[in-house]
């Protein structure tokens, strides 16, 4: 059996923990053939492919990024996009798939699964919003990247007395500013989920500099504030139909500047949280999600995405993990407001 595997979306740390252990287990337990294609959904578009051996795969399970490399390539806006995927697949006599990634690229795969292809999904992102699954590889390094940030920024803001905006990741999931902010310790965090007024805002930002703190404001990049829209670093959109989102944490750290009269400034935290060392909660959760992803193509179990629940890593249709994106709960942050200023 040839078995193929691809990275698609966002690079995220313990995506190579992953492909090590699909290589691993597939040979050394079933025997198969494993082939990389690169460039997320481009590769099996055009062929573009690599043998995957143990070798390849020995010393890359501390390493970032991914091996395969990675795309936003949506194969449903190329012109006989999936035609030609069936033709690569038969051609390299491709008998299934893994593919890695997230909403958009688990979406393809379910397409692909409706119209006859054998693909199982391995769910990945920092923002940890896909449904159907309790974690995502790659979202625990981010935080804890995002922490340590918030962490070293605390002295820096008390040593100017000046309130510092802290910019995350999240376009509509503020699972990243929520639990970094917590972490770390901010004086106020912003999510997309709800939007916020700059009012209490600045509120809580006075209230900390009146017990002689700096305070720290932790903003998801997809926060809005009331009536306001989302700040955009460009109008072009990509193959899924996403903007590049950005902007507001210089936005936010001008208006609490023109309004206390403080001294303030923004940290763009940016792609730093996606690269380096995926923590050891996410390789050992990478690697489970690809042993896993093995055994239900041993099984002949198409169309699922492995996923965890609790601490057991069970199986779901693709078309559950990709109905709707899991997003911050408000029960979740109003318990953390007591913590605001």
């Amino acid at each position: 059996m040839r078995v193929g595997v691809l990275t698609g979306g966002g690079d995220c740390p313990g995506l190579n923990a992953v492909i090590r252990a699909v290589v691993r287990k597939g040979i050394e337990v079933h025997g198969w053939d494993i082939v990389g294609f690169r460039n997320g959904w481009n590769g099996p578009l055009t062929g573009d492919s690599r043998p995957l051996g143990l070798n390849d795969v020995e010393d890359i399970l501390t390493r970032g990024g991914t091996i395969l490399r990675s795309s936003r390539t949506n194969p449903y806006k190329v012109d006989g996009g999936v035609g030609k995927i069936k033709a690569v697949l038969a051609e390299q006599q491709v008998d299934a798939l893994i593919a890695i990634g997230g909403e958009d690229t688990l979406g393809v795969a379910k397409r692909l699964t409706d119209d006859g292809v054998g693909v199982v999904g391995v769910p990945k992102t920092i923002d940890n919003d896909l449904g159907a699954t309790d974690y995502t590889f790659g979202f625990d390094t981010a935080v804890s990247i995002a922490t340590e940030a918030i962490d070293r920024l605390h002295t820096t803001a008390e040593s100017h007395h000046r309130a510092l905006v802290v910019e995350v990741m999240g376009r509509h999931a503020g699972w990243i500013a929520l639990h970094s902010g917590l972490a770390g310790g901010a004086s106020v965090i912003l999510v997309p989920e709800r939007h916020f007024s700059v009012d209490q805002v600045v509120s809580w930002v006075e209230r900390r500099f009146e017990k002689e703190y700096a305070p720290i404001i932790v903003v998801a990049e997809g926060a809005l504030p009331e009536g306001g829209e989302e700040k955009l670093l460009t109008g072009e959109k990509d193959a899924f139909g996403h903007v590049r989102l950005g902007g507001i944490g210089t936005w936010l750290a001008d208006e609490i500047a023109a309004r206390t009269g403080k001294e303030s400034r923004a940290v763009v935290l940016g792609h730093v949280q996606r690269g380096g060392t995926p923590t050891a909660y996410d390789r050992v959760l990478a690697t489970r999600f690809g042993l896993n992803a093995v055994d239900a193509v041993a099984d002949g179990d198409f169309g699922v995405m492995v996923a965890l629940r609790g601490t057991d890593i069970v199986r779901v249709k693709l078309s559950e993990a990709t109905a709707e994106l899991k997003t911050v709960p408000v029960e979740r942050y109003e318990e953390a407001e007591v913590f605001f200023g």
